[in-house]
């Protein structure tokens, strides 16, 4: 019952609008965490990139890495910690620093629904709006 209920309030709900996520808020999270291994300018080269075992990778070309497309989903669980790949290096789990009470619906590109913090919502609109256009 209580299953049913959840599904029809994401139903209801749908996923989160873009003006929600706060760009900006998303950014300052970014340089906050992010910055120190993949550089300011998301390049893959912040002032600790040397010290790791492996390179931070840049995440300006993550959309042009996936046919176009911002894969959310890999991104969303790399940060969070719900999945590791292989060779991810020394990437930590900030699954606990963006937490927070409210969790928000995202839609994924495979249109599936995802839960998420607003703070990783927000660092997400902040990754995929920085993302370089694709090289035609």
């Amino acid at each position: 019952m209580l299953l049913r209920m959840v599904t029809a309030l994401m139903i209801v709900a749908g996923t989160a609008p873009a003006q929600e996520a706060n760009i900006d808020n998303g950014r300052d999270t970014y340089l906050y965490f992010c910055a120190e291994c993949h550089g300011k300018d998301a390049a893959g080269i912040g002032p600790i990139a040397e010290m790791l075992a492996f390179e931070p990778p840049e995440l300006i070309g993550l959309s042009e890495r996936n046919n176009g497309i911002f894969p959310t989903l890999y991104v969303a669980t790399q940060i969070d910690g719900r999945a590791r790949s292989v060779g991810h290096g020394d990437m930590p789990i900030f699954g606990w620093s963006l937490d927070s009470e409210k969790q928000v619906p995202i839609k994924l590109e495979n249109g599936q629904i995802l839960m998420v913090t607003q703070h990783l919502l927000e660092l997400l609109a902040y990754l995929e709006s920085i993302q370089v256009k694709p090289s035609k």
